[in-house]
């Protein structure tokens, strides 16, 4: 069998390192790894797979030795610049920003949805975004048996998915609620925010991403045209509204669907149970459906709350769960990189 060479690029950051603990369990056949980032934080060590690595500064040249994949989880502009590059000299990219996923050359791809996209690949693939890849998991065996006619989505999102500076805002927030006692600490302009316009803590903020002509924020209309490239769908009518919410890691959403078809409740329960890379967690009468902390750590998708929705014919509400940094994000790509080896064999 043969042993492959592996980049991991922005491996300092959060999702980088998410990716370096994946890697560690999943154990794919890689003889290689590298492990690359910005000038600044160029020389870290960072302990992995038993040995410590020294990581390496993204240049021009950095993929003068020849890989054979690449993970990058370094922001569009990094992409951009250095994934052609990486691809030119035979290594397929696997991207975690939102640099290509709308480029119709480019396959966008969640290995349980289509995984067939992946062999298309002309060097690099896009990972989807994270809210978006949790929904669509949940969405394809649904839309493969009823034929969806509408999506209206409603995301509860973690500070995790704005980086560390996000993850900052609520800690501080948290730390200053702390000290103060203050229930209106919320509206304080008594510490320093870094990455929301407004304090996190205490509040759900309808803004993520920044707002399009249309009154969408970019986060939404992602949501829009990445649910119809991925399931194929391209008028399918999806509307999102999506809001920061003051939760550490995984997102959560409301999914409103509209099918084609009649269904049974039980049914739809018993499709998503059996479905690959969801689990089911519907039990009200004990109080069971999916939450964040569950889902932190987990590669599957939490799904949950599953009822009728009685305003319009063969609607369907349902509750989503995922943790936005793992599989909306890391393991995504790694399972990508997974499928890639076994076309490969």
């Amino acid at each position: 069998m043969k042993n492959f060479k592996l980049a991991v690029v922005g491996a300092t950051g959060v999702v980088g390192r998410a990716a370096l603990k994946v890697l560690e369990e999943k154990k794919l056949p890689i003889s290689q790894y590298t492990l690359f980032a910005s000038k600044r934080s160029a020389g870290s060590k960072i302990q992995f797979l038993g040995k410590e690595y020294i990581v390496k500064e993204l240049t021009e040249n950095s993929f003068d030795e020849g890989f054979d994949f690449a993970i990058f989880s370094a922001g569009a502009s990094t992409a951009k610049k250095y994934a052609p590059i990486a691809a030119e000299h035979g290594c397929i990219v696997v991207d975690n920003s939102s640099a290509f996923r709308m480029d119709k050359d480019i396959p966008l791809v969640v290995p349980e949805v289509n995984p067939e996209e992946i062999k298309k690949n002309k060097g690099i693939i896009a990972n989807p975004n994270c809210s978006t890849i949790q929904a669509v998991v949940a969405l394809k065996p649904l839309d493969d048996k009823y034929k969806i006619k509408r999506i209206v989505y409603s995301t509860y999102q973690a500070v995790s998915g704005a980086g560390r500076d996000g993850i900052y805002d609520l800690e501080n927030g948290i730390k200053n609620f702390k000290e103060s006692k203050d229930i209106n600490v919320a509206s304080s302009d008594n510490y320093t925010l870094k990455k929301f316009p407004y304090p996190i803590f205490n509040n759900c903020l309808p803004h993520i991403d920044v707002f399009l002509d249309n009154g969408y924020t970019k986060e939404e209309m992602k949501m829009v045209n990445e649910t119809r490239k991925i399931l194929g769908r391209p008028n399918l009518a999806v509307t999102a509204t999506a809001v920061r919410v003051p939760v550490l890691n995984s997102h959560s959403e409301s999914i409103n669907v509209e099918f084609e078809k009649d269904f049974d409740i039980k049914d739809i329960k018993d499709l998503l149970a059996k479905s690959e890379g969801i689990t089911l967690i519907d039990d009200i009468e004990h109080e069971k459906y999916p939450i964040a902390t569950d889902a932190t750590g987990q590669d599957n998708v939490l799904v949950g709350r599953i009822r009728r929705d009685f305003s319009i014919p063969n609607g369907l509400n349902f509750w989503c769960v995922g943790d936005n940094i793992r599989k909306g994000a890391a393991s995504n790509a790694i399972q990508i990189v997974s499928k890639l080896i076994e076309y490969s064999k």
